[in-house]
């Protein structure tokens, strides 16, 4: 194990973070494309359905997997052989003759990108002094977040020019990026070596200190995710003059502008002081995305997610990691992403039974119900969380 950078930004650290970009950017491209491209190769809407819907399910088993293989692997090797599946699965999407295969490499691209989530945290939180955990994750989250605005935005409007299989090439040459990048990564984070035996006793499928972080996850992601899925529909059933389009791009733009001004506190502020600042924006953006009717409160609600959603997500992430000990970094990353899954696979389930049961015009207001919820989370576990930052 080699001894970490004393700078927050040193070259293994900003070339993590621009892999992670990659990846995600990769993955992102492809998730708004999947369906209509299933379709065209002859899927029906169920079997279509059951491709973008098979990562997320994958990823809920492999999570625990990833975890516990991140603990006692390199990172960069973990991180190398997931970039590869995922070049692997989005090639595959390139040169599949039928919806058969597709899911076959929806499912390669999904491994990949549970061993990238997972491993790639851990790396990073590796590399930078454990007293700067929350700032790099910050910027770590950043990157993710601008990749997820980005890349559904570009895919959207490159596949109507070029198709379905050239517009995808760009995801796979993102994802090439990213198994180039990090073989300039100097510190590949090797684990502490370990007996077989204490491999067999030590083998977790989930962190129990980091356990209302996924609940807290979950619970934020809900909100986040129906949005994701549903405001386009939303917006055009509910007759509301909105540039929808927009909407991430306004997101990204102001959790820039936050994570960038705030970065230097995300170490030395309690966790209860970000809960209680997103609880109520997340509250704030849920009611706007419920009434809106014109861009001003559209970004508005953009905004309000930007500091409900996207700042606690950070939060979340680096207090998993400061609540676990530092052999448990990758169990502690994978119960932390396991929450995001749940909140991802939930969100639009609760959003279709919304649409099918309640008129459109109350579509929004069902997603309040996360905030007793959360609430009540905080409370049974309000101390070890605001303890988290003393545990450097």
């Amino acid at each position: 194990m080699t001894k970490k950078q004393s700078s927050v930004y040193s070259k293994d650290v900003i070339l993590v973070m621009a892999a992670s970009f990659f990846f995600m950017f990769g993955t992102m491209f492809v998730n708004p494309l999947i369906n209509g491209y299933a379709r065209s190769l002859g899927a029906s809407s169920a079997f279509a359905g059951l491709i973008v819907g098979i990562m997320s399910i994958a990823a809920m088993f492999l999570r625990p997997i990833a975890g516990n293989l991140t603990d006692y692997l390199s990172k960069y090797r973990l991180s190398f052989i997931g970039g590869l599946l995922i070049v692997l699965g989005i090639l595959g999407y390139v040169l599949t003759p039928n919806s058969q295969l597709l899911l076959l490499f929806r499912l390669i691209n999904g491994s990949g990108y549970v061993l990238c989530t997972v491993c790639m945290t851990t790396w990073l939180a590796f590399l930078v002094p454990r007293e700067h955990v929350g700032e790099a994750l910050g910027f770590y989250g950043l990157m993710n977040a601008l990749a997820m605005a980005l890349a559904p935005a570009i895919a959207i409007n490159v596949y109507h020019q070029i198709g379905y299989r050239k517009a995808i090439m760009i995801a796979l040459a993102a994802s090439i990026l990213m198994v180039l990048v990090i073989q300039f990564v100097s510190d590949h984070a090797l684990p502490a070596k370990r007996t077989n035996k204490m491999r067999l006793r030590e083998l977790k499928i989930i962190s129990p200190k980091a356990l209302p972080v996924a609940i807290l996850t979950a619970l934020f992601a809900i909100p986040y995710f129906t949005t994701q899925a549903d405001i386009v529909t939303y917006t055009e059933e509910a007759h509301r003059g909105v540039a929808v389009g927009d909407y991430f791009l306004l997101y990204a733009i102001v959790l820039l502008l936050i994570r960038t001004g705030l970065k230097r506190l995300f170490d030395t502020v309690r966790f209860g002081i970000w809960f209680w600042i997103s609880l109520l924006s997340t509250g704030f953006y849920i009611t706007m995305l419920a009434i809106m009717k014109n861009n001003w409160q559209m970004f508005l609600a953009a905004a309000g997610m930007a500091v409900g959603y996207g700042l606690i997500y950070s939060v979340l992430q680096s207090t998993a990691l400061l609540l676990t000990p530092i052999n448990e970094q990758g169990l502690a990353s994978s119960t932390f992403y396991l929450g995001l899954d749940i909140g991802m696979a939930l969100g639009p389930m609760i959003g279709g039974e919304s649409a099918a049961l309640l008129p459109i015009n109350d579509f929004y207001w069902v997603d309040l119900a996360i905030i007793p919820l959360a609430l009540v989370v905080y409370l049974i576990w309000h101390k070890s969380l605001n303890d988290a930052i003393n545990q450097h």
